[in-house]
């Protein structure tokens, strides 16, 4: 399939939702006009910590996990793109933004994926009496991740799990009774596992008026906590090779999204590169921006 170049627009300006964005001294690689964040795990884990423990950071703030998919999907749907420039903190989720940003001269050491921060944060809010909610996720996910979690780490205060049905948003009611769930349990982390956009949208656009203290994007992590999707193989993360994993035990889900994507990250990194400054502004000091004609996603 053919790329088609007018796909990567230059973006005009719009304002996002008010959220709170604690973390004001982190080095950042941008990539394609989204920003990430050149952090480790603990040390992503030790500063959300820190900052939920803090009473002067009142509106919640927003915690995602750019990839190459996100990235480029970005290119074409001002929500998603807005949602990336809104977030607190965006952790190197893929092998393929760390790559990148060698190439790009602002080296990130190591990949941050969402789940296994997840697992951080549960593990250091159970130490110092923070709650959670788990939101999303295949049917029973985000109980099942809850229970899991809970039995690991005891002193974790489990807020409540809730999986609403599919396409919940384009219902007003379903979408009323999640925002009120959340807001009766007033959680301090809000793991969400909508699927990526979804996720990060619903995430930019519901978390600012919700009582939490920050929200996290977390894919598929409920199912494989819960035990309902096989957790790729240990070695897999460590030499980076978990997205051909999962692309071998469900080619039919994933092909387009590892071959058509893939590629459409490779031309906006090597675009970048050779015909873009290697130092440019970044983009979360800038006036967001809107992206003509938003992309069509396959589930």
């Amino acid at each position: 399939m053919a790329v088609s170049l007018t796909m990567f627009s230059t973006r005009e300006s719009t304002q996002p939702p008010e959220v709170s964005k604690p973390f004001k001294t982190l080095r950042r690689c941008t990539i394609s006009e989204v920003p990430v964040d050149c952090i480790t795990l603990e040390n992503a884990a030790k500063h959300i910590i820190t900052a939920l423990r803090q009473p002067s950071i009142i509106a919640p703030f927003l915690i995602m996990g750019p990839n190459a998919q996100l990235i480029t999907l970005a290119q074409k749907d001002p929500r998603l793109y807005n949602a990336l420039l809104a977030a607190a903190l965006n952790v190197p989720d893929g092998i393929s933004v760390v790559l990148a940003s060698r190439l790009l001269g602002n080296k990130i050491d190591a990949r941050a994926p969402g789940g296994e921060l997840m697992e951080l944060l549960c593990r250091d809010a159970a130490m110092h009496g923070l709650s959670a909610f788990f939101l999303g996720g295949l049917p029973e996910a985000a109980s099942g991740a809850a229970l899991q979690l809970q039995r690991r780490y005891p002193g974790l205060y489990v807020a409540g799990a809730y999986c609403p049905p599919l396409g919940f948003e384009n219902d007003p009611i379903e979408s009323v009774h999640v925002r009120e769930v959340i807001a009766e349990a007033a959680p301090d982390l809000l793991f969400v596992a909508l699927g990526a956009p979804k996720q990060e949208i619903w995430m930019h656009e519901n978390c600012p008026t919700l009582p939490i203290g920050a929200a996290m994007s977390v894919g598929a992590a409920f199912d494989t906590q819960a035990g309902l999707r096989k957790r790729a193989p240990g070695w897999t993360h460590k030499v980076g090779l978990e997205w051909l994993y999962r692309f071998a035990v469900e080619p039919r889900r994933l092909w387009r999204r590892y071959l058509i994507g893939n590629a459409q990250f490779i031309y906006l990194v090597l675009r970048q590169r050779f015909l873009w400054s290697v130092e440019r502004e970044d983009p979360s000091t800038l006036p967001p921006k809107i992206v003509h004609e938003p992309l069509s996603i396959e589930p």
